[in-house]
């Protein structure tokens, strides 16, 4: 590709060309690279080669894309490809027809000779009198000629082209396009992925897992607590590698059955609601293979209850309960605490919804009970929507659980 020289060398280029072209006319020819303004009345036969017009090549407008990778790396150059739009204006003594002479000889040579060559172009960069202007130039290096091509201006047209040239008197023209002009940035692209060496192809039939519940594995009404082993019951997990999605963590199961995988409720899990999926993947590759991705379940979900140990004690003289939770519990988790009397008590209900976060383990919550009736109560506590396991049956040895306030 060329770099931001290559309208300026094409331009340079171009007027080496048609200087050759008129080279055997009778007398000196100047060639000039600049509008016609004033040009008939300029002594002697000339031409007058303009560039009026840029405009994007329609074929190689998005040959570049995509530029870069999903990650933003550069994948290559970013490339403008551009149409130079050339009108030629041709001065001389009308007497003697040296106008439509010297258009003649020009159209002769184009038609014959319609590419720009690399010697043309490296002649132009390398000698006088544009080398010191066009010496960087790298167009001779473009993959792509560039072509010389006569417009078919109407007369419409050309009064167009030839009004903007103010209070300038018509000599006779002719227009021409060179196509494609090719420019690009000196960006580094990233080093191009290696090639295939083998290619494989597998069929694989169109198992999609299912998950219908998530309950714990030592019963489908046994409430899930950070000590439970989860079961998850569905259809069609069995794969070359089933694993779990744990709120965004791939899990290693702890069994795996087609209708049935088990987990271990990973360490630090806090209270509260939690999803998860099963994961198949298969082995693709030569050798043992690769895992790579293969089909997911829907999305599951399962209330981890919360697991305490409730203290009353005394807060500047004041009575308050510290609740000290089996994990850590987040501090934008919203921990609810409700205090319900015992039955055969007269009925009273408490709750408490801003606890105080200030003690520095993290699974400790505080919670001030100034205004709460001495008595026995019943515990109730929430976190993030989640309800410990209360148990209602005063005859029952784990009934609660439950405090007493002074």
């Amino acid at each position: 590709m060329s770099n931001h020289l290559a309208v300026a060398t094409v331009t340079g280029t171009l007027q080496r060309v048609i200087t050759k072209a008129v080279s055997s006319f009778g007398g000196a020819v100047a060639v000039t690279m600049r509008r016609p303004d004033g040009a008939a009345a300029a002594p002697g036969p000339g031409i007058h080669l303009f560039l009026y017009q840029v405009t994007p090549n329609a074929a190689y407008r998005n040959a570049d894309l995509p530029m870069r990778r999903g990650s933003g790396e550069l994948l290559q150059r970013p490339q403008a490809a551009l149409v130079l739009h050339y009108l030629l204006s041709f001065s001389g003594d009308d007497g003697k027809l040296e106008p439509q002479r010297l258009l003649g000889a020009v159209v002769r040579h184009l038609h014959g000779h319609p590419l720009l060559s690399q010697k043309d172009i490296e002649d132009t960069t390398k000698e006088p009198p544009l080398k010191d202007v066009l010496g960087p130039s790298n167009l001779a290096a473009q993959p792509e000629a560039v072509r010389i091509t006569p417009l078919n201006l109407s007369l419409e047209e050309l009064s167009k082209v030839w009004s903007v040239f103010f209070q300038t008197p018509y000599l006779l023209s002719v227009a021409y396009q060179a196509s494609v002009v090719l420019i690009e940035t000196e960006d580094t692209p990233a080093p191009p992925a290696l090639p295939v060496e083998t290619r494989n192809v597998y069929a694989v039939p169109f198992r999609h897992p299912v998950v219908d519940r998530v309950v714990s594995a030592d019963g489908d009404t046994v409430p899930i607590t950070s000590t439970s082993e989860l079961r998850i019951v569905g259809q069609r997990f069995m794969s070359d590698a089933t694993l779990l999605l744990f709120d965004g963590v791939e899990r290693v199961p702890t069994a795996v059955r087609d209708q049935e995988v088990r987990l271990k409720i990973p360490a630090g899990t806090e209270a509260g609601v939690h999803a998860l999926q099963v994961l198949q993947k298969q082995l693709m590759g030569a050798g043992a293979g690769t895992l790579h991705r293969g089909f997911e379940s829907n999305v599951a979900t399962f209330v981890q209850r919360p697991k305490f140990d409730a203290l009353v004690f005394t807060l500047n003289g004041k009575p308050a309960i510290r609740l000290k939770f089996d994990v850590a519990v987040g501090k934008t988790q919203r921990v609810l605490l409700v205090l319900n009397s015992v039955p055969g008590t007269p009925h009273k209900v408490f709750q408490f919804v801003q606890p105080l976060r200030d003690d520095p383990d993290p699974a400790v919550v505080v919670f001030k009970a100034p205004d709460v009736d001495a008595g026995t109560y019943l515990v109730l506590v929430q976190v993030d929507g989640a309800g410990n396991v209360l148990d209602l049956d005063p005859a029952s040895p784990t009934f609660g659980p439950k405090v007493t306030l002074p």
